[in-house]
Order: C-alpha cells, then structure tokens, then sequence
C-alpha cells in the first residue's frame, strides 16, 4: 500500500511540476512578445510620425498640443517638397553616381575576391590580412585624407570625388572571398586541365554560384550610395552635383502665408526619399540575408 500511495504522490508531483513549466512557459512568451511589441513601437513610431506629419497642413503642424491623426488630409507637402528641393534632379543625381559606383565596385569586388580566393600568388595571405586590419579604422580618418587627395587633384564639384573613392569596399570583398572559398577548388583545377582561363572560369562558374552574394552587394552597396551624406556635403553641395540626402538637408522649406518652417513639407520630402528603401527591404530582404548566409556571416 506504501508503494502505491508513494507512486500516486509521485504523479501528482510531476503534474504540479509540468503544470508550473506550462504556466512559466507561458508567461516566458508573453514577456517576450511584449517586450518585442514595444521595441517595435519605438522602431515605427518615427516613421508614423514623419507620414502623418507629411499630410498636415502648416498650422495644424504648430499647434502646441500634437494630434497623433492628421484633422485635416492635404498633399500640398508634397507639391511644395518636389517645387522647393528639386527632387526630380536630386533623384537623378542620385541614381547616376549610384549606378556608376556600384557597377565599378562590383567588378573591383569580384576580381579582388576572386584573387585571394582561388589564385596563387606571393604575400597573398598578408596583403588581404592587411586589408582586413583596415576595417578597424575609423571612417573619419579615411575622410580627412581622402579630402586632402581630392583637393590636391581639384576633383572637388565632379562627379568623381562622389564615385571613386569609395569603390573598394573590404568587407564586400571578404563577403564575396568567403563565398568563392566554398566553392570547390577541383572545378578550378579541372577547368585549368581543360584549358580554361581564369576570366572564363569567373564568369562561367563562380560569378552564377556566388550570385545571391552579388545580389546582396548590390543591394547593399546602392543602399549606401542613397543614405551617404557628410561626403558629398563636404565635396559636392553644389547645385548640378547635389546628392539627394544633401539637396533635403540644404532646402529651404518656409511656408508664405505664414513665414514658418514649412515642416509637412520637409517630412513629405523626407517620406519620399525613404519610400525606394522601404521597398527594397521589403522586396529584396531575403536576398540580402540569403546572400549573407550563403557566404558564412551569419547574425
């Protein structure tokens, strides 16, 4: 009878324990779901707040007390945005010195990457440790001397102090290296026996294998040619060579019926710089985290 009752307390024991796991289960996930529903609150809210503000009129904008809802809709920000900064040269602007930047670095990416990856040649292994080590400087320090560069050479209000240097990037050159080293080496020596040049062999198996990385430097690197500002602020904030970060930032947004600062304006322009990113993050997100994974970075 001992052992019976021993046994029957030892069940209701483990009910207890599996019911207290349930519950702290439970309470585990929505913890968790809360805490991620606040951080992303705090991520959108900017984001909300720039669109409505964006459909508010100049008045309704100042008042002292914010309304979380526009009262009353209006585009006139959006007029008044393409009238005051020009976008539609700004987006050219744009688009030209991104397109040329990143068609170049590519091809730099890809012979760089494929170099180290798969060609013999002395002081390999110490000149790509070199090129990593410069990962470690800070950017600012590459402005000062690039800046001195530019201003010896009179490159400045060109369009090539906007595109040429920061054609090389290491670390696309390290993500599309890593790609190409999980690539077989036996299709390389066996393309060499069939007589195969090195550019060929590129073309033909690495590039099509390594596709999704490409994709995703692509992405990356035009993603970094819309956002770039403090450069092209300091080297070309003349009107004909005026990027769009830097067209917005130097807009002059005042409303004339009431001699303020024009802010529905200014956030409609700011609405439709943001829009082509969003649709690219939307659309393409999975090449770029494919394009990652495939190179063994992952995060």
């Amino acid at each position: 009878m001992s052992d019976i009752k021993s046994t029957v307390m030892t069940e209701k024991d483990i009910t207890k324990v599996s019911s207290k796991q349930k519950v702290t289960k439970i309470l585990v996930q929505v913890g968790l779901y809360l805490f991620l529903g606040i951080m992303a609150f705090i991520v959108l809210f900017p984001f909300y707040w720039m669109i409505i503000s964006s459909l508010k009129t100049v008045t309704e904008y100042n008042w002292l007390k914010p309304s979380l809802f526009p009262h009353k809709f209006t585009g006139k920000g959006y007029v008044e945005a393409f009238k005051v900064a020009n976008l539609l040269d700004l987006f050219g602007n744009t688009l030209y010195v991104g397109v040329i930047s990143t068609i170049l670095s590519l091809i730099i990416t890809v012979l760089s990457a494929f170099a180290f990856a798969r060609l013999e040649f002395k002081g390999k292994n110490v000149l790509f440790a070199i090129l990593l080590a410069t990962m470690m400087i800070p950017g600012e320090l590459f402005t000062v001397t690039n800046f001195q560069t530019i201003m010896k050479w009179e490159w400045r209000y060109t369009y090539k102090v906007l595109i040429i240097p920061f054609l090389v990037s290491v670390f696309y050159i390290y993500l599309l290296k890593q790609n190409f080293m999980q690539i077989p080496n036996e299709l390389y020596l066996a393309a060499k026996i069939d007589g195969t040049t090195d550019l060929k062999y590129l073309w033909k198996v690495m590039i099509p294998l390594a596709l999704p990385t490409l994709i995703s430097i692509t992405i990356l690197k035009m993603m970094g040619s819309w956002n770039t500002y403090m450069w092209p602020n300091l080297v070309a904030n003349d009107e004909e060579h005026m990027l769009i970060t830097v067209g917005i930032r130097h807009a002059q947004f005042v409303d004339e019926a009431t001699n303020q600062t024009n802010f529905p304006a200014q956030m409609a322009a700011v609405t439709i710089v943001s829009i082509p990113l969003f649709m690219v993050f939307i659309f393409l997100r999975k090449y770029i985290m494919k394009g990652v994974s495939r190179s063994g970075i992952k995060g």
